[in-house]
Order: structure tokens, then sequence, then C-alpha cells
């Protein structure tokens, strides 16, 4: 019975006061100009919320961009271990055909009916863009490309992608091979979040294969600060897009442009969005360095509470209207018992926006606190304990 009690009380939640953040906060800068993509979308990965969107939710061929999904079954299967990256994978004619040098399009230049390793047509494809690489990665992995473009689309309905549709595993323009700005964000946000031992590859300046070195295509990773994905896509059909991410200072946006007429404009409306939206977040100090957050119940000690603080302050990257919604919580592991050592770490405070943790800081014992002589009050506690929990 004791110990079903105890874990009732392992965790003690007490919400506490934040500094008038809102007091700070300056108003937000006016939204951009109506962008010239026909479809965009930009989000804050940390509460998810939606900063600026157009068409959002009106599908068009993603082109490239719907390789993120072929990538994401890659980045499944090497979790359940049905595959490995050092597996060898056969590049087939119809993968050297349809994606190699001859078709024209996005290829790493692998030899017809050569063995890549698993990991090295990931850097084609998600550098590259490589489609011999990916026809390849279908074609082994789904028994074929379309067999494998038919599970691509029941993993998008898993996912919440309601209206993401998957003809083929590159892009390539074929009728109803459709996605939208929504879905676009979602899959990378949760790529990232999910796999980041492999979204690292999205940032890489450039891969080499056959002796031949390709610069990744994302033209923000050339001079954007903080940028470090995600993926660019162009077919006539659907124009120039791209699916970007930065972090700064703490906080991701993840961008989606499609339906642009030129590369430049690719590129300057990617940069002009994130920038907008950046400028949305101004720092703010919700705690200084050691100052108290709030008390701890002690049991068993010569005092019956404990002031936490934290060490090294908290700041925070908030928007104005982040700053009027924000709300602390100060969380921390019971019962606790005397004696407790000033310094010890004892839980964390968190600051939540729409019910969303957007930080958390660890929280220390201000001062020691001795156990308590008398052996009545020690067993006056535990009695407490039991009844009451902390």
């Amino acid at each position: 019975m004791w110990g079903f009690r105890s874990l009732l009380f392992m965790f003690a939640l007490i919400w506490i006061s934040l500094p008038s953040l809102a007091a700070t906060a300056l108003p937000p800068p006016p939204p951009p100009a109506d962008s010239l993509a026909e479809y965009v979308i930009l989000i804050d990965a940390k509460t998810g919320q939606t900063l600026y969107e157009k068409n959002a939710d009106t599908p068009f061929p993603p082109a490239s961009m719907s390789k993120l999904m072929t990538m994401l079954m890659v980045f499944e299967a090497l979790k359940s271990g049905q595959l490995t990256l050092d597996e060898p994978i056969t590049i087939s004619v119809d993968a050297w055909k349809r994606g190699g040098a001859s078709s024209g399009g996005s290829t790493m230049y692998a030899d017809v009916n050569s063995k890549v390793r698993l990991v090295d047509l990931m850097h084609g494809v998600m550098i590259q863009s490589a489609n011999d690489g990916a026809i390849a990665i279908a074609e082994h992995l789904g028994g074929s490309e379309s067999a494998f473009s038919e599970m691509m689309t029941r993993r998008a309905r898993e996912l919440g992608l309601k209206t993401a549709t998957f003809r083929n595993a590159t892009g390539l323009p074929e009728p109803d091979h459709k996605m939208t700005a929504r879905e676009l964000v979602l899959l990378s946000e949760y790529i990232i979040r999910a796999f980041p031992q492999y979204y690292k590859f999205y940032s890489e300046p450039a891969f080499t294969w056959n002796n031949i070195t390709q610069p990744n295509r994302n033209p923000l990773l050339q001079d954007y600060a903080g940028a470090d994905g995600v993926k660019t896509g162009y077919i006539q059909e659907a124009g120039y897009g791209l699916v970007g991410s930065a972090m700064r200072e703490g906080r991701r946006l993840i961008l989606v442009v499609g339906g642009l007429e030129t590369i430049a404009d690719r590129k300057a409306e990617a940069r002009k969005l994130l920038d907008w939206g950046f400028q949305q977040f101004q720092r703010v100090e919700a705690f200084k360095s050691g100052e108290k957050v709030g008390q701890a119940r002690v049991w068993g000690g010569k005092a019956s509470y404990v002031n936490l603080v934290t060490q090294s302050g908290m700041q925070l990257m908030l928007s104005p209207d982040e700053q009027k919604a924000a709300s602390a919580e100060l969380v921390y592991k019971g019962p606790l018992y005397a004696p407790v050592a000033a310094g010890t770490e004892v839980g964390e405070v968190r600051v939540r926006v729409r019910g969303a943790v957007i930080a958390q800081s660890p929280v220390f014992a201000a001062e020691a606190v001795d156990e308590a002589p008398e052996m009545w009050r020690k067993a006056l506690d535990r009695l407490l304990i039991f009844s009451f929990g902390s």
C-alpha cells in the first residue's frame, strides 16, 4: 500500500507566476506583402503555430519535395531493422534509364547494375535529389516503384496527411501525384523531430559519387544564418518550390513555398518569409540567475519547505502573443526527504504557451535543510505523506 501511494506523488506540479512578460512585448512586425509564391506556409516548429499561409491546403504537384516521404519510409525501415545503412542496393536498368544521366533530371550518376550502399543512396537523394537513387530504393523496399508508392500513400494517411497521394518515388510528373503545402511542412517537422540522426544529412553542402561532386540544391544553405535543410523541387507543371528550415536562438521555423517562376524568386521569397518569421520573436527574461521560482515541501526536516532557484537564469525567444499567453509550472520529484543539500537539483521549471512546453530549465535547492532531530516530527511527516501525499 505504501509503495502504491508513493507512486501517486512521485511528481509534484505547482503552477507559478512568470514575471510580467507581456509588459515587455513589442508589436509584431506587419505581415509581408502577398508572396509571389502560389502556395505558402510558415510555421514555428516549437509550438506548431502557423505564422503565415497562402493556399496552404490546395493540393499541387510537389516535384522532388515529395522525396521527403520517400526518405521517411527509409528512416522508418532503418528504425525497425528492415534496412541497414550498409545494405547493398542494386541500380536497376529502369532506375538507371529513368533516373540516370541520360534522363536529363537530377541524378547521382550511379552505374547500371552496380550495388550501392543504402547510406550513399540516402546522401544522393537528400543532397542531390537523385532520381536514380530514389527509384532504386523504392524497388528494393517495395518490390516495385508502384508498390512503394502505394506504401507511401498509406503511411501518409496514418500520419494524418489526408490528401497526399504518391504515384512514384521521385516526384516526376504523373497525374494525381500531389500534396499540400501544409502536408509538406507537417511531414518535415515530423522528420526533424523523429529522425535527427538522418535529418542532418540535408545540411551537408555537397556529395561526391562516381568522382562527380554536386552541391546541395538548397539555396538557403549557402548564406542564410541558421538554415539546415530541407528540400527543393521543380517540374514545369508546378514551378519552383522549396521546403526550408532554419534554427535561431532555440526557435525553428519551417517554410514551404511552391509555384514560383524562377530559381531566384524561390530563394528571395524563402528568405523574406523566414526573416519576417524570426522578427516575430523577442528575447525576454523569464527568470534571473539565482531567482527564486517556488518552493518544494521537505519531509522530516528542520524546515518544512526549501526555496528553489535557477542557476543560470532562463531567457526565451517569444512572440508578443506568446508573451501574453505564457504560463509556468514547477515540477519536482517527491516526496523530498531531509537532509537536502544546497545546490541539489530537485526538478525543473517549464514554460508553456497554449499547452505546449516551449522551454524548461532545472531548479535547485537554494539552501540546505537538515534532518529534524525529533523522532516524532519525522514520524508525523511520514504519516502525513501516507495520508495526503506530497
